[in-house]
């Protein structure tokens, strides 16, 4: 380190206590499960006073809640960074899976995070309920994405897209390190399926039947 990178580091403000429970809960929970780690051995990590933690998280609950926010702001920044970059609206729709494809690659635990916490606690407890919030929000986006390419039902575009993305995470849980390029693959028959100029889309719509039925 020269004099330059020395003076700069001397005058960056350290992490704030907040800053330093969540970073370390983050790695613990995206590693192991949220039930699997306690608050005594997340304030002993991340080196704060129990009173402290406690001032900027009432329970264990807020803390995953936190947990769960931040993943879901990295997440989102990720992606549209890769749709921005993307050459059409299909390219957009796939965005997710490259970003995915590089995240499993490298074992980013945290990938899996809403469904590792909607398996852990269930849809009836609030923890359960806020990862489903975040996931319908991904499937919000995803709906736009689809009605911007011109597709057919974009709100169940949308599903089938996550039951993809969801199958991919499983399976990258599983070993399979390829996961989410089989699930572009996929997808793009996804796409192709929801085309509005397929000659068969009209009828399907006129007699009311899903177009995934």
């Amino acid at each position: 380190m020269n004099g330059r990178e020395i003076g700069r580091a001397a005058t960056e403000p350290s992490p704030s206590a907040r800053e330093k429970i969540l970073k370390t809960a983050y790695g613990l929970f995206a590693k192991r499960g949220v039930r699997d780690v306690g608050i005594d051995e997340i304030i002993s990590r991340s080196g704060v006073a129990k009173a402290t933690f406690y001032r900027h998280f009432r329970s264990k609950d807020a803390l995953v809640l936190a947990y769960m926010d931040r993943w879901y702001a990295v997440r989102s920044e990720a992606i549209e960074d890769a749709i921005a970059h993307s050459h059409s609206p299909d390219d957009a729709l796939l965005a997710a899976f490259t970003v995915l494809d590089e995240w499993f690659r490298r074992g980013a635990a945290e990938v899996n995070t809403f469904l590792k916490v909607l398996i852990e606690f269930g849809g009836d407890h609030p923890l359960g309920r806020a990862a489903m919030d975040h996931l319908a929000a991904i499937r919000g986006r995803l709906a736009a994405l689809a009605e911007a390419a011109g597709l057919d039902d974009p709100e169940g575009f949308a599903w089938s897209f996550h039951i993809l993305t969801k199958g991919a995470m499983v399976a990258s849980i599983e070993g399979d390190l390829g996961a989410a390029a089989r699930a572009r693959s996929i997808a793009r028959a996804l796409i192709a399926l929801h085309r509005p100029d397929r000659p068969e889309f009209p009828l399907r719509r006129r007699a009311g039947v899903s177009v995934m039925s």
